[in-house]
């Protein structure tokens, strides 16, 4: 999954749940990179969910980090979109 904000300095991060533990996260960048881990995600149909402030969160947390608990329930809105555009969940 991927999270991205719509700055003209994009900025994403992108995360991992293996349904163990806490959603990690496994890449961030901004500016070209950002723009890079969007372009991947696009490539291979991982959804996207702009979301600036999240964004912005998560980028402070560490490459291979989980998520810190006072993320949880914003990142876990995003896991039922992420659920429901896939079909897993109405």
């Amino acid at each position: 999954m991927s999270i991205a904000s719509a700055l003209k300095d994009q900025l994403a991060i992108a995360l991992e749940y293996d349904h163990s533990g806490a959603p990690r996260v496994v890449a961030k960048g901004r500016g070209a990179l950002g723009e890079k881990i969007v372009e991947v995600a696009k490539a291979h149909d991982i959804p996207i969910e702009e979301n600036e402030v999240l964004a912005g969160a998560l980028a402070h947390v560490e490459l291979g980090d989980e998520i810190p608990a006072e993320l949880y329930k914003a990142v876990a809105e995003v896991l039922v979109f992420v659920l429901r555009l896939s079909g897993r969940v109405r």
